[in-house]
């Protein structure tokens, strides 16, 4: 027998060579990975594993990997988003309506009720020999497996079972995010093989995002774009997904000068200058989404109008620093950065109405500590004086409520607030504002409430 120096077609004799050097142009950086999954799928109706495990960071390419495997070699398979199938009976019967067919002429009646993983089996064992696939491996890929965990008990045990209760050659290939044993929560688990897919590397983000060039440009210009690109987002960003989408959305704007005619593919420095205050801001809104891609691109536009060209956070149509809180939840968080900001002794002058006047003499003190009290940070405080403040600032009248109760729960869920009390005071909770000062301006603005008025590093 001749020597075989293609890893892939060792393990593969039964596929095509061409089809499997076509796989190996789709799936790059991830050839130990693809090679083992060919050696445990062998040629086509040989025996696999009864489950095979992947599992990796969001895009280390699970999905990508087992779906363009499996269509490529046009093996046999339905692929299932556990999201989508939000109860054990869609799930049943999704599987047994998108199983294919041996051939595109055959026919299949798919099953119109599947109610119970007992009748699943039964169907599915049926279905396979209906559409001829029984000398076949059939695949079945769950992504985002660990949705399985929520539904029934049986579920989970069972899918890794199917090629020990069908009888036929069926591998389910389950993808998730989190580690195997996370999935162990009871017992008849049949342990599936487990396959890691590791982060990629710069280089190897470069060389797959080199594939988004787009066209008619040069591919040394694009692939010099990306050095640049991957020097600032790479410490920040490793989701390929979100780095092809800012690398696209960013690339207009670095040739830009190169469109006017103001510099060449070679100008490296000058198109650098071009492109580093718009990509250290694209870098604050990465994963947030703030803007849209159109709206991104329209701001870039106006921007170019403008005197230095960059993009102000005013300019954006969102701002992070908006935030939507119910009505008197706005003034409670107001009340409670004042607390926490405020000294307990300057309450009665700026909330009470007959207000003692500052002397020249606590003036001059207070010029010395002036900023004091936020460069040491907020401080605690207790729930009757965030009350307090808290009725005096609202215009309007308002009983004490378990609503104005259950807002500060809510303000405490949501981190604004932090809650903190000693084992002797349970029923006296004392609270500190987590926000910044920028934030609670954007908040008081919202209301109408000027709140450097009332505190007392500003006064």
């Amino acid at each position: 027998m001749g020597s075989c120096t293609d890893p892939t077609e060792r393990y593969c004799w039964g596929h095509d060579p061409e089809l499997l050097r076509e796989l190996r142009q789709h799936v790059l950086c991830r050839n130990s990975q693809l090679d083992l999954l060919l050696s445990l799928f062998g040629e086509r109706g040989h025996l696999t594993p009864a489950s095979v495990f992947m599992y990796g960071h969001t895009a280390t390419g699970k999905s990508y990997i087992i779906e363009t495997l499996l269509k490529t070699l046009n093996l046999p398979s339905v692929f299932i988003n556990c999201i989508e199938c939000y109860s054990s009976r869609y799930l049943y019967e999704h599987i047994l309506t998108n199983l294919p067919l041996a051939k595109k002429g055959d026919k299949s009646s798919a099953p119109s009720t599947c109610d119970n993983m007992n009748d699943f089996v039964r169907l599915l064992k049926s279905e396979v020999e209906q559409r001829k696939l029984q000398d076949e491996t059939v695949y079945i890929v769950l992504d985002r497996a660990e949705r399985l965990r929520d539904m029934d008990v049986n579920i989970l045990p069972t899918f890794l079972r199917l090629q020990e209760l069908t009888g036929l050659n069926i591998c389910t290939v389950l993808l998730s995010e989190i580690l195997w044993e996370k999935f162990r929560c009871g017992t008849g688990f049949c342990e599936p093989f487990t396959l890691y897919l590791p982060d990629f590397s710069q280089e190897e983000l470069r060389r797959i995002m080199a594939l988004d060039c787009p066209e008619g440009q040069s591919e040394t210009l694009y692939s010099n774009y990306l050095s640049l690109f991957m020097s600032v987002f790479y410490q920040i960003c490793r989701d390929l997904r979100e780095l092809r989408h800012m690398a696209l959305l960013n690339f207009p704007k670095y040739i830009e000068p190169i469109e006017k005619g103001e510099a060449t593919e070679n100008d490296s420095r000058k198109l650098w200058r071009n492109i580093e205050p718009h990509l250290k801001k694209a870098l604050q809104t990465v994963y947030l989404r703030e803007v849209s891609s159109a709206q991104w691109e329209q701001v870039q536009r106006e921007s170019a109008d403008a005197e230095d060209g960059v993009t102000t956070m005013a300019t954006l149509p969102v701002s992070r620093n908006q935030v939507e809180l119910p009505y008197y939840s706005k003034y409670l968080l107001v009340a409670a950065y004042l607390a926490s900001y405020n000294p307990v002794v300057s309450d009665k002058r700026f909330f009470c109405k007959k207000a003692p006047k500052l002397s020249k003499r606590s003036k001059r003190t207070k010029k010395h500590e002036r900023a004091s009290n936020h460069l040491l940070g907020p401080k605690h405080f207790p729930l009757d004086r965030l009350l307090a403040i808290f009725y005096s600032i609202v215009e309007e009248k308002i009983a004490p409520s378990a609503i104005i109760f259950s807002q500060i729960s809510s303000l405490v869920s949501l981190h604004l607030l932090g809650q903190t009390c000693s084992d002797s005071q349970i029923e006296m909770p004392r609270y500190k504002c987590l926000i910044s000062l920028d934030f609670v301006r954007s908040v008081a603005r919202t209301i109408g409430f000027d709140v450097l008025k009332y505190l007392y590093d500003f006064v």
